[in-house]
Parts: structure tokens; C-alpha cells; sequence
């Protein structure tokens, strides 16, 4: 059963929202954060990623950022920036990019029911990213940013998601990367029937979030301890319907060749792979990868019969290539922790891989077919676990529409 409830958000005005909304805490860096932030003192980074309040260098995991990051919610609502919604409510949120439209519904969500399994996961978290959000969250008083779930789709809902986004919206606006944001306040009665109807859903799926769940787990286990009340049992979600889900390519960049010259490295994939020169630089179809080490050549891989384990997990693009070329090949055990790769979402496209060889940083870049929903969701079901970096959603979610704090 997915236990979603509603909450009294934490927003900001209409006048504002424009200002205060940012990326995500997790796909900019600190000199990007600061960009953002240069010349706009109400952008949402300032609580998100609060290191950007001190000069270039300092620790972003010492105490004084965290607590900075307090500090700054407090100038927020105090200025009128975030204001709490009076009552609870569900909201609506909904995306454009391109010709691609989802609408998710905005709720706080069960710790237990995730501790329990019934919101499944996909992906193992880092320690230290989770170190990272657990102190964030617990010094901030709540969640700043949602986790991205999903369902399987449901006529009822969609229904009620449907009326629900009738009405004039609280916000409309189109951000720099042509994504455009629409969001609204749930009213009255469909409050009710949102959360009955979400009651018939037996799981979520995390798509995107899992430091963040990990996060709240921990953070209800400390506060339980010590604090009578509060909604830490709870966390901030965004949940969407699964036939409304976008999955892009996760691609690789490796900064060596492992010890083999180019030719040697080429001679090697071809005991594994049809290897053809000149070939396409973004795989159209399963099992098939991009490889480019410079010079404008890039050469495609086809997986040969053998070089595939028939499981769920080793069905995946990413495992084929960590089994076959990234780990025998080149010497990455685990990409977990390896800092001679580095992945690079779909979004900034093919071209991005080309830079980074080009730019002499990075040695070879291997382009992947996207991971499929069902792989996902199957994946999920029979509680395997996919390598890291195996999937890249978007749109990604704007934060600072709403926060939900304890």
C-alpha cells in the first residue's frame, strides 16, 4: 500500500518562485551553485548548497555549512521568500520538455513503509553521499528536496490527477533549459481521494533519490530518540505514473586505457564484440555501445553471443560493459569507487563525451543504449540491484517549489 499523505507545504510566493527555484543540489557543482546564485540572494542553492555563502575552498562537510544551510531557510521565511501553506494538501506538478509531458503528485511519504520494502529501490547508496543528506536534512528541520518516485499507472488516478490540474495553477513558468513547470495546489475533497486512491497501489519505485531516502531512514531513527512530534516519520516525494517516465543513456568516461595502447584495446573488445569503425556515436538499439578515444573516429560494439548473462541485472547495457570491457579490460572493479571513470548523463549528449577525450583529461568514452522502464521496474521487483549510474531521468525536478519540514 503507498501511504501518501498530505502536507503543509513550504513555498514560495507566486511573485517569486522565478528567483528562488534551482536545480537540483546533485547535478551542479559548487562553482555552477555559485553561478547561479552570483547577483540573486533568494536562489534556492543558498539552502540546498549552502557552501556557496563562503569563499571558494571551504569544506562543504564541515559544520558551519550545514548549519549555514539552517540559517538560510530561517532568512527565507522570515523575508516572506518560503511561506507555509494553513492547511495540508497534496500539490501537482507537471513538466514540459519538448514533446514530453508528465505530472506528478507532490505528498510526504512513509519512512517505514520504505524500511519495510514496499518503496523499492534499485541502487546502492555511498556512504558518504548519504553522511552528506543525513547531516543536511537533520540540521535543516526537513526536506529541502523530493525524492522521484513512481507507480504503475492507474486509470483512477490519472482521473483524479486530471481534474485536479483543471484549475488555474499557482505557478507557470519556463526555466533556461526550455523545461517548462506547472504546479498546483490540490483543493478540498480531491485531497481525500487522491490519498484513498494511492492506498490501492501496492509499491513506489524510487527513480531517483536514493541518497535522499536513505537519508530520511536515518534522520527518523536519530529524531525518534529524542523528539516528541514532527512529521520526521515522513519524507518529501514527487510520485509520477510510470507510462510518463523518461529514461535517457548513462555513458562512461575512463581517464586510461589500463596499461593498452589504442589498437591493443580495439584487438581486445573484438574478442567480445563486433567492432565496426565509423559507425553511428549513439547506439540505436540494445547491446550495442559507442566507443570513441579521440580524433573524431568513434567505433560500435555489438555484444557477441556469450558475453551476456541471462538475469535481469545482466541483461543491462551497463553490466555488459562492466563485465566484458570496464573491469577485464581496463581495471575497474567497482565503479562505485574508482575515480579513473566518470558518467556523464544523456542529457548533455554525445558531444560532451567528444570534449572530454578531446580535452586529453579522459582517455575513452563509451556511449550506451538507454536502460529501459521495464528493465527497471523488473529489476526492482525481483530485489536485484542495478550498477551504479545505470539510469538518468528527466526532466529533472526544480527544488525549491516545495519543502516539507518537520
Amino acid at each position: 500500500m503507498a501511504d501518501l499523505r498530505p502536507f503543509r507545504g513550504v513555498r514560495p510566493p507566486k511573485e517569486l518562485v522565478r528567483q528562488i527555484v534551482s536545480p537540483p543540489y546533485d547535478v551542479v557543482n559548487t562553482d555552477e551553485a555559485r553561478a547561479y546564485v552570483r547577483g540573486n540572494p533568494r536562489n534556492f542553492l543558498r539552502i540546498s548548497r549552502p557552501e556557496v555563502d563562503f569563499p571558494p575552498g571551504m569544506d562543504e562537510h564541515s559544520e558551519a555549512v550545514y548549519l549555514q544551510g539552517r540559517k538560510n531557510l530561517e532568512l527565507f521565511k522570515a523575508e516572506g521568500w518560503l511561506r507555509q501553506d494553513e492547511e495540508p494538501c497534496f500539490y501537482l506538478y507537471r513538466q514540459h520538455m519538448g514533446s514530453h509531458v508528465q505530472t506528478g503528485v507532490v505528498a510526504s511519504v512513509s519512512v517505514m513503509a520504505y524500511d519495510a520494502g514496499l518503496i523499492k529501490r534499485h541502487e546502492l547508496t555511498r556512504a558518504d553521499k548519504e553522511n552528506d543528506r543525513t547531516r543536511h536534512v537533520d540540521t535543516l528541520g526537513g526536506n529541502d528536496e523530493p525524492v522521484f518516485l513512481t507507480y504503475r499507472a492507474s486509470s483512477t488516478l490519472n482521473a483524479l490527477m486530471e481534474e485536479g490540474t483543471r484549475g488555474i495553477p499557482e505557478y507557470d513558468f519556463t526555466t533556461e533549459d526550455d523545461i517548462r513547470h506547472t504546479f498546483w495546489v490540490v483543493p478540498g475533497g480531491l485531497n481525500v481521494s487522491l490519498g484513498d486512491a494511492f492506498r490501492a497501489v501496492p509499491h513506489l519505485y524510487i527513480a531517483d533519490g536514493h541518497h535522499r531516502s536513505a537519508a530520511a531512514s536515518r534522520v527518523h531513527q536519530l529524531r525518534s530518540q529524542h523528539q516528541k512530534g514532527g512529521e520526521y516519520d515522513r519524507f518529501l516525494a514527487v510520485v509520477f505514473p510510470h507510462h510518463q517516465m523518461h529514461i535517457l543513456d548513462y555513458n562512461r568516461v575512463v581517464k586510461d586505457l589500463g596499461g593498452l595502447t589504442p589498437e591493443e584495446l580495439l584487438r581486445r573488445l573484438g574478442e567480445r564484440f563486433e567492432v565496426v569503425r565509423g559507425a553511428q556515436k549513439k547506439p540505436n538499439r540494445a547491446h550495442c555501445f559507442g566507443v570513441y578515444m579521440g580524433g573524431g573516429v568513434w567505433y560500435q560494439l555489438t555484444a557477441k553471443p556469450g558475453t551476456i548473462e541471462r538475469t535481469p541485472t545482466g541483461m543491462l547495457d551497463v553490466t555488459i560493459l562492466q563485465n566484458n570491457v570496464l573491469e577485464p579490460l581496463l581495471g575497474i572493479r567497482d565503479p562505485r569507487k574508482d575515480a579513473r571513470i566518470h558518467f556523464v548523463g544523456g542529457i548533455r549528449g554525445v558531444e560532451e563525451l567528444e570534449r572530454l577525450v578531446d580535452g586529453g583529461s579522459w582517455r575513452v568514452a563509451f556511449s550506451l543504449f538507454p536502460t529501459s522502464l521495464e528493465q527497471f521496474m523488473a529489476i526492482a521487483d525481483v530485489g536485484e540491484l542495478m550498477p551504479p549510474k545505470s539510469t538518468w531521468f528527466e526532466p529533472k525536478l526544480r527544488s525549491g517549489l516545495v519543502l516539507h519540514l518537520f
